[in-house]
């Protein structure tokens, strides 16, 4: 019983590491000064917001010091390489000193590697002590990540809310103090004994109450984050945050509550069924089990194909190519050739670059949720474009809201599952959709309106694919390959940062060159005024992550023969037991 309430403090831990550890976030909240002080271009300026997101690319590097340091101390080297990067910058910052541009490239990219390794620790934490329920866990947690720009907002804001140097400061120091916060219950880890299916149940209904939780978090940052600019108002607000935060620390007494009162009570009050039906590692196997029972209708087709099903459609498919022509024929052949055959069927990474549905998931990715992200390193500049240099930071805390909106959003189709079933991949596709309608409404117009909607829905849609694009990895190519391909997938992001963050600053200093330049009165610095600006960029993005989509579809297509398969199965094993 000590364990089982030693685990909901080290989720109440891994929710407090998530929270403050997305510095990346709050980029835009200081580029501006950033850029001026270092006296660099805009497409320098994203150079170093892609050196921040290169940071990723190594994120092999924290597994690799797990195998021989223990996770308290990966974590403390996670904190210390955050606080030499950003507290680096902040001296440069506050020109307490000088440093050329190379270095502080590299000191971005040490500040993005530190926020890799806390979320490798905390997908351990999540991983050890919830293996029953991982995908819960694991979407709760890097839920908070999304609230990290809002909750620097508020902070920034209860201390000095005209200071952009600010961020960085708090960018070294938090994540510090918050480990140093989590270390007991990690420290404290107890060994945990397999969980009964009436316990498994029950912790999933922990987890329903605390993402209740965490949606009247997210509400409260997204009504308070940047409501105000009066010190004493935001410092009452981010206490009411932390309080927020703190609140769940109340689970281990619920979980002693409840122990004692079925062990001192017989209640009649227990839960004989669950809506709350994940696909683990488990399911996946037993999923296996049942396709070799059925192996006489299905043989094997190369790597994982539908044989059987281009079999019984090869007279039907003959005709209908004959009757529709070659264009038909094509997009068939781009859907039935080299399906998956089963979900979960382990993928090495050689296998996995050779696979269709491996790239088009990768485009996908690349095309939607990169690209939200490169528009949250650039709100700071699209916000000074369009005049409003003083909603920065209400922009960044709205897209961070909305960003963890999405992310618990991913958790949905996990709980509603029983009820309306409906392939992960599809949800994904759904998930992709506001980011190209954001794209064409910022471009259509220049309004601030149209900028905080566009802001939200693309915060929306980033949150939701990051959330939910380890539980696909796993899905699609194997849980036991997720460390590795999760690792090969999220490439996409360093090199989206530079293709997008690129693309977005030769527009930017093209119009400056073209007379849409103006001196800000307070340094020499030349930035771009008017809705030109980013017009260009906005209407590049909305046509790329139209592709994203299409890409996401056609997945879709693709592999929703696997997920019905499966979730057939799993009806048949539960009927069985």
């Amino acid at each position: 019983m000590p364990g089982q309430s030693r685990k909901w403090m080290i989720l109440v831990a891994t929710i407090w590491i998530q929270a403050f550890t997305g510095t990346n976030f709050d980029f835009s909240a200081y580029s501006s000064a950033f850029k001026s002080v270092l006296g660099i271009s805009q497409v320098q300026l994203n150079y170093l917001a892609v050196a921040s997101d290169l940071g990723k690319a190594f994120g092999w590097s924290s597994g690799l010091a797990l195998m021989y340091f223990p996770l308290w101390v990966v974590m403390f080297m996670a904190a210390f390489m955050g606080l030499a990067g950003y507290g680096t910058q902040w001296l440069v910052i506050r020109s307490i000193i000088t440093l050329p541009y190379f270095l502080v490239f590299l000191l971005c990219l040490l500040a993005g590697c530190s926020i890799c390794w806390f979320n490798t620790v905390c997908f351990v934490l999540c991983n050890k002590n919830f293996p029953a329920n991982r995908p819960l866990a694991i979407s709760l947690t890097v839920s908070f990540n999304g609230v990290s720009a809002a909750l620097y907002t508020l902070a920034a804001s209860a201390i000095d809310s005209s200071s952009d140097a600010l961020y960085l400061l708090l960018n070294a120091l938090i994540p510090l103090i918050t480990s140093i916060v989590s270390l007991i219950p990690i420290l404290r880890q107890p060994p945990l004994d397999p969980l009964l299916p009436d316990a498994v149940r029950r912790d999933s209904l922990i987890f329903l109450f605390l993402n209740f939780l965490a949606v009247i978090t997210g509400i409260y940052l997204l009504l308070f984050g940047s409501s105000t600019s009066d010190t004493t108002a935001a410092r009452l607000l981010f206490s009411g945050a932390i309080a927020l935060l703190i609140f769940p620390l109340c689970i281990p007494g619920v979980v002693y509550a409840k122990h004692w009162f079925h062990r001192t009570i017989h209640s009649s009050f227990r839960l004989q069924g669950s809506a709350f039906v994940l696909i683990d590692s488990e399911d996946l196997e037993l999923h296996k089990e049942l396709l070799s029972r059925q192996g006489s209708s299905i043989v094997p087709l190369g790597n994982g194909s539908f044989s059987h099903l281009l079999n019984e459609n090869r007279t039907v498919d003959i005709t209908s190519q004959q009757k529709a022509g070659e264009v038909q024929w094509c997009c068939q052949r781009l859907i039935y050739k080299d399906q998956l055959a089963m979900l979960g069927e382990e993928h090495t990474a050689r296998i996995l670059v050779q696979r269709l549905d491996f790239w088009l998931y990768y485009v996908a990715y690349f095309c939607g949720g990169t690209i939200g992200l490169v528009y949250s390193n650039n709100l700071g500049q699209i916000a000074q474009s369009l005049g409003q240099s003083s909603d920065t930071t209400t922009l960044l805390t709205l897209y961070s809201s909305f960003s963890f909106f999405g992310r618990l959003l991913s958790a949905a189709p996990d709980y509603i599952r029983a009820k309306f079933y409906f392939a992960r991949t599809g949800w994904l596709a759904i998930a992709l959709l506001p980011t190209p309608i954001a794209f064409c409404l910022l471009a259509a117009s220049g309004s601030g309106e149209a900028l905080h909607v566009g802001t939200a829905l693309v915060g929306l849609s980033s949150g939701f694919i990051f959330a939910a694009a380890v539980s696909i990895t796993s899905e699609l190519f194997g849980p036991n390959s997720v460390g590795v391909n999760h690792n090969i997938v999220i490439t996409n992001i360093p090199i989206g940062s530079l293709v997008y963050g690129c693309l977005a600053a030769l527009v930017y200093d093209a119009n400056i060159s073209s007379g849409l330049g103006n001196i800000m009165s307070d340094s020499d610095d030349q930035v771009c005024m008017g809705r030109q600006c980013y017009f260009l960029t906005f209407v590049w993005w909305g046509c790329i992550s139209v592709l994203g989509l299409a890409c996401s579809v056609l997945l879709f297509l693709r592999t929703k023969h696997a997920y019905d398969l499966f979730e057939q199965n799993r009806i048949i094993a539960a009927q069985e037991y």
